[in-house]
């Protein structure tokens, strides 16, 4: 399906930074160097807005797109653009930097906001934070102190059953903040070492 909005407007938006799109809500969004800011959805082009253009955007009557999920409506931060706004290229680039400004401090805050509870951390799920409490691992901060290693050894002395060694994998995922299959060989390898010890 030939999509000219969506074409026109990566074009446009080149000289934001290196720019892509992706399906996303049903549309395509639009991502600069990795941050998404715009939205092309019913033919239509959407931009992305922070508090102080919500404000703006709706004194100008322009409407969020909406989008049903498990047949709820659920209101997106992506806002139409008019055809009248548009056609005023220098206005249109402008908020659009605007948008990739709020969406990157977001995506920062975000990065730098670190999860309260066990579970929300990488790899880990209810489950294994049932476990880390059983074993007296009942904090971030604290499973952060213990280490993957006695974390795990922790969980091995508590639990009835045989516990998987990618069990250790997700542990050091979960303090490192990525996913465990990242994880390098030779780390692995050194885990292993402290946990034979």
């Amino acid at each position: 399906m030939d999509k000219p909005i969506l074409k026109d407007s990566m074009r446009f938006f080149e000289q934001l930074g290196s720019i892509k799109s992706r399906s996303m809500f049903g549309g395509f969004g639009i991502f600069a160097d990795d941050t998404m800011f715009a939205l092309i959805v019913n033919n239509k082009l959407h931009v992305r807005a922070d508090t102080a253009l919500t404000k703006q955007f709706q004194s100008q009557n322009l409407k969020p797109y909406v989008y049903k999920k498990r047949g709820f409506p659920v209101v997106t931060k992506y806002f139409a653009l008019d055809d009248d706004l548009i056609a005023d290229t220098s206005k249109t680039l402008e908020i659009a930097r605007q948008a990739l400004r709020a969406a990157n401090k977001e995506k920062q805050t975000q990065s730098q906001a670190k999860p309260n509870r066990l579970k929300d951390l990488p790899n880990l799920r209810l489950a294994t934070e049932r476990m880390l409490k059983k074993a007296g691992i009942e904090t971030v901060a604290n499973l952060e102190k213990t280490g993957a290693v006695n974390a795990f050894k922790a969980i091995q002395s508590t639990h009835s059953t045989d516990v998987n060694i990618e069990l250790l994998w997700a542990l050091e995922g979960a303090i490192k903040g990525t996913h465990w299959s990242v994880i390098p060989q030779n780390r692995r390898q050194e885990l292993l070492n402290q946990l034979s010890h």
